[in-house]
């Protein structure tokens, strides 16, 4: 079984997920007083394919609910893994969902 992490690193204002030791990709975000925006993430080619793009999401989600973070979804990936996961949608502000479409 593959050891994955998800870690916040604030000086680069990203999540990033290791796999095996490895960086293996990240979240970038911006954060202003209770909102965090998600604008950009990647995952490394050469770990692609083994859904860490999906745990990375989560972990970063299931962050920003933990510190009750408003979600503004800007980052196409983030938006589209929220677009099919409904339990995650009230992290988004309820006036600024249909904007995200969702």
């Amino acid at each position: 079984m593959t050891m994955t992490t998800v870690a916040d690193n604030p000086e680069k204002s990203r999540y990033e997920i290791t796999s095996e030791g490895e960086l293996a990709g990240f979240a970038e975000y911006h954060r202003y007083e209770n909102e965090i925006a998600f604008i950009h993430t990647e995952i490394d080619p050469h770990f692609g394919g083994r859904g860490l793009g999906g745990v990375l999401a989560r972990a970063a989600l299931d962050d920003a609910r933990a510190n009750e973070l408003a979600v503004l979804p800007y980052c196409p990936f983030i938006r589209g893994w929220l677009t099919k996961h409904p339990e995650y949608h009230d992290l988004v502000p309820a006036a600024k969902r249909e904007r995200f479409g969702l």
